[in-house]
């Protein structure tokens, strides 16, 4: 073989390989859809006092009150939506109205319902601070949970729970009695309607139900009756992960907007991604660092009733606030 053979050979694999490569990234790289969002205020600092954090780990909003999972100080804080503090409630322990590291935070009507990790257990608040009632004990067994990460309420009380360690999500009653589940429990995997280690569950009006799918780097989205519908997530969203638009690096959260738009809290890429109800990249913001607009892993996301966006900043111990360009 001559060595013009040798180098036209070499030019055309590596044209194929550089043509592969081009249309790899067209095909799962999307480009932004719409604006950003910019930087509006950041509140909180780390320590025990009213106002600060011990890795903060869930929020939800409720009308002009922001509840925040203040998690290893074993307590809920509330807030208004510039960040001024206005009351806590809960402590450390295992008791009822006591914390072990709450997680993702959930409102339906006027009840809290925080997902109570280290005591394998969902605990539901009055938005006053008054506990109700708990739900689950620790097991793999039905209405079991092991470290659940977030719950979602359907218009008739029934909860969907993603169950952590159990790799699944399970239907209940508001009782707390079983309905069904999906995903096997114990057992990981790549495939539709598995998962690795789910950490948050939203569900849309029209009874859509969005799970992050933790460490698979990835969304699913089922109907109520765990009929599987789609994911998204890097190529064939099976747990590969990366910093480009549409995939993830560890999910930890997820939010809906008034449109159905998906908010996703993309941990390790210190960011969040939002997306069309169907999958489809719309914009991102966040990068690393300690500074305004910076994440040091952004760990949970809520949307409030005219669209600003509060990310838990888990690292830097705060809550950023952000609105979109133009609004």
């Amino acid at each position: 073989m001559t060595r013009k053979t040798v180098l036209k050979i070499t030019g055309g694999v590596a044209g194929s390989l550089l043509g592969f490569i081009i249309i790899a990234w067209l095909v799962w790289v999307p480009w932004a859809q719409e604006p950003g969002y910019v930087f509006v205020a950041a509140w909180g600092e780390p320590g025990p006092a009213p106002g600060q954090f011990n890795d903060p780990t869930g929020i939800a909003i409720a009308g002009n009150e922001v509840f925040v999972s203040d998690a290893r100080n074993g307590r809920i804080q509330v807030f208004d939506l510039d960040g001024k503090f206005k009351r806590q409630f809960g402590s450390k322990g295992d008791g009822p109205g006591q914390l072990g590291r709450p997680m993702n935070l959930t409102i339906a009507g006027d009840e809290l319902y925080v997902a109570d990790y280290w005591n394998d257990r969902i605990q539901v608040f009055g938005l006053d601070g008054t506990p109700r009632r708990l739900i689950g004990r620790a097991g793999s067994g039905p209405g079991e949970f092991d470290a659940p990460g977030g719950v979602a309420v359907a218009a008739n009380g029934d909860l969907f729970v993603v169950d952590f360690y159990n790799q699944r999500v399970q239907h209940l009653r508001a009782d707390g009695s079983f309905i069904k589940q999906w995903g096997e429990t114990g057992e990981i995997g790549v495939w539709a309607g598995q998962f690795n280690y789910p950490t948050d569950v939203v569900l849309a009006a029209d009874g859509t139900l969005f799970v992050a799918d933790g460490y698979g780097d990835r969304v699913q989205v089922f109907a109520t009756t765990g009929r599987f519908l789609r994911k998204w997530g890097g190529p064939f969203a099976m747990n590969i992960f990366g910093p480009f638009n549409g995939w993830f690096t560890t999910v930890t959260s997820i939010a809906l907007d008034r449109q159905g738009n998906v908010f996703v809290a993309d941990f390790y890429n210190n960011r969040v991604q939002k997306f069309a109800p169907d999958g489809t990249f719309l914009t991102a913001f966040g990068e690393s660092g300690q500074g305004p607009g910076q994440f040091d892993k952004a760990i949970a996301v809520a949307v409030g009733y005219n669209g600003t966006v509060l990310v838990v900043d888990f690292g830097n111990n705060r809550i950023q606030k952000w609105r979109k360009i133009g609004q």
